[in-house]
Protein backbone atom coordinates (compact mmCIF):
# COMPACT_ATOMS: atom_id res chain seq x y z
CA UNK A 1 0.00 0.00 0.00
CA UNK A 2 1.35 3.08 -0.78
CA UNK A 3 2.29 5.59 2.23
CA UNK A 4 0.51 8.99 2.18
CA UNK A 5 3.10 11.57 3.29
CA UNK A 6 1.61 15.18 4.55
CA UNK A 7 4.07 18.07 4.71
CA UNK A 8 3.16 20.73 6.57
CA UNK A 9 4.39 23.35 3.78
CA UNK A 10 4.57 26.97 6.58
CA UNK A 11 6.61 24.36 9.05
CA UNK A 12 9.23 23.27 6.40
CA UNK A 13 9.84 26.52 4.85
CA UNK A 14 10.16 28.25 7.95
CA UNK A 15 13.29 25.29 9.32
CA UNK A 16 15.69 26.76 7.32
CA UNK A 17 16.13 30.65 7.49
CA UNK A 18 16.95 31.23 4.01
CA UNK A 19 14.79 34.13 3.37
CA UNK A 20 11.80 32.70 2.76
CA UNK A 21 9.69 35.53 4.57
CA UNK A 22 10.70 37.85 1.73
CA UNK A 23 8.98 35.81 -0.83
CA UNK A 24 6.60 32.79 0.88
CA UNK A 25 4.88 31.70 -2.02
CA UNK A 26 7.95 31.34 -3.94
CA UNK A 27 9.79 29.44 -1.10
CA UNK A 28 6.93 27.22 -1.26
CA UNK A 29 7.22 26.77 -4.73
CA UNK A 30 10.61 25.71 -4.22
CA UNK A 31 9.80 22.98 -1.24
CA UNK A 32 7.17 22.02 -3.33
CA UNK A 33 9.31 21.06 -6.56
CA UNK A 34 11.74 19.38 -4.33
CA UNK A 35 9.26 16.98 -3.05
CA UNK A 36 8.44 15.88 -6.76
CA UNK A 37 11.77 13.42 -6.81
CA UNK A 38 10.63 12.15 -3.34
CA UNK A 39 7.41 10.98 -5.09
CA UNK A 40 8.55 8.10 -7.52
CA UNK A 41 12.20 7.61 -5.63
CA UNK A 42 11.16 7.11 -1.52
CA UNK A 43 12.70 8.86 1.42
CA UNK A 44 15.59 7.07 3.23
CA UNK A 45 13.42 4.67 5.54
CA UNK A 46 10.08 5.20 3.04
CA UNK A 47 10.95 3.58 -0.81
CA UNK A 48 8.70 5.10 -3.08
CA UNK A 49 6.58 5.49 -4.67
CA UNK A 50 4.67 7.80 -1.69
CA UNK A 51 2.08 10.16 -2.26
CA UNK A 52 2.72 13.69 -1.34
CA UNK A 53 0.26 16.17 -0.39
CA UNK A 54 1.81 19.65 0.14
CA UNK A 55 -0.87 21.81 2.66
CA UNK A 56 -0.13 25.39 2.05
CA UNK A 57 -2.16 28.49 3.83
CA UNK A 58 -1.87 32.13 3.88
CA UNK A 59 0.26 33.55 1.54
CA UNK A 60 0.97 30.36 -0.01
CA UNK A 61 -2.34 29.53 -0.85
CA UNK A 62 -2.76 29.60 -4.82
CA UNK A 63 0.31 27.27 -5.26
CA UNK A 64 -0.50 25.00 -7.71
CA UNK A 65 0.29 21.24 -8.24
CA UNK A 66 3.04 19.55 -9.94
CA UNK A 67 3.20 15.59 -11.39
CA UNK A 68 3.94 13.73 -8.04
CA UNK A 69 2.75 16.33 -5.47
CA UNK A 70 -0.78 17.47 -5.29
CA UNK A 71 -0.56 20.96 -3.21
CA UNK A 72 -4.19 21.30 -1.03
CA UNK A 73 -5.09 24.60 0.38
CA UNK A 74 -6.22 24.91 3.80
CA UNK A 75 -9.45 26.66 3.50
CA UNK A 76 -8.73 27.60 7.49
CA UNK A 77 -6.07 26.25 9.26
CA UNK A 78 -3.23 24.11 8.22
CA UNK A 79 -3.22 22.72 10.90
CA UNK A 80 -6.22 21.46 10.88
CA UNK A 81 -6.42 20.08 7.36
CA UNK A 82 -2.83 18.00 8.09
CA UNK A 83 -4.96 16.86 10.88
CA UNK A 84 -8.09 15.86 8.74
CA UNK A 85 -5.56 14.33 6.18
CA UNK A 86 -3.82 12.16 8.83
CA UNK A 87 -7.41 10.65 9.80
CA UNK A 88 -8.55 10.10 6.46
CA UNK A 89 -6.09 7.77 5.35
CA UNK A 90 -6.89 5.72 8.55
CA UNK A 91 -6.25 1.99 7.30
CA UNK A 92 -3.23 2.89 5.28
CA UNK A 93 0.54 4.51 6.19
CA UNK A 94 0.75 8.10 7.01
CA UNK A 95 3.33 9.90 7.92
CA UNK A 96 3.45 13.88 8.88
CA UNK A 97 6.16 15.97 8.29
CA UNK A 98 6.51 18.63 10.89
CA UNK A 99 8.60 19.97 13.63
CA UNK A 100 5.58 21.48 15.16
CA UNK A 101 4.94 19.78 18.41
CA UNK A 102 1.26 20.19 19.20
CA UNK A 103 0.55 19.17 15.20
CA UNK A 104 2.61 15.96 15.83
CA UNK A 105 0.56 14.93 19.15
CA UNK A 106 -2.39 15.79 17.02
CA UNK A 107 -1.58 13.71 13.88
CA UNK A 108 -0.54 10.74 16.47
CA UNK A 109 -4.00 10.58 18.31
CA UNK A 110 -5.18 9.38 14.51
CA UNK A 111 -2.06 6.83 13.82
CA UNK A 112 -0.17 8.68 11.43
CA UNK A 113 3.31 8.58 12.27
CA UNK A 114 5.66 11.89 12.31
CA UNK A 115 9.21 13.30 11.09
CA UNK A 116 10.92 16.21 11.12
CA UNK A 117 12.02 18.68 7.67
CA UNK A 118 15.24 17.54 7.24
CA UNK A 119 13.33 14.33 6.29
CA UNK A 120 12.33 16.25 3.15
CA UNK A 121 15.24 19.01 3.54
CA UNK A 122 18.62 18.83 4.42
CA UNK A 123 19.03 21.87 6.91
Amino acid sequence: MTTLVVVDAANVVGSVPDGWWRDRRGATERLRDSLAAFAAEGLPDRPGPLDIVLVVEGAARGVESVPGVRVDAAPGSGDDRIVELAAEAAGRPCLVVTADRELRRRVGDTGAECAGPRTVRPG
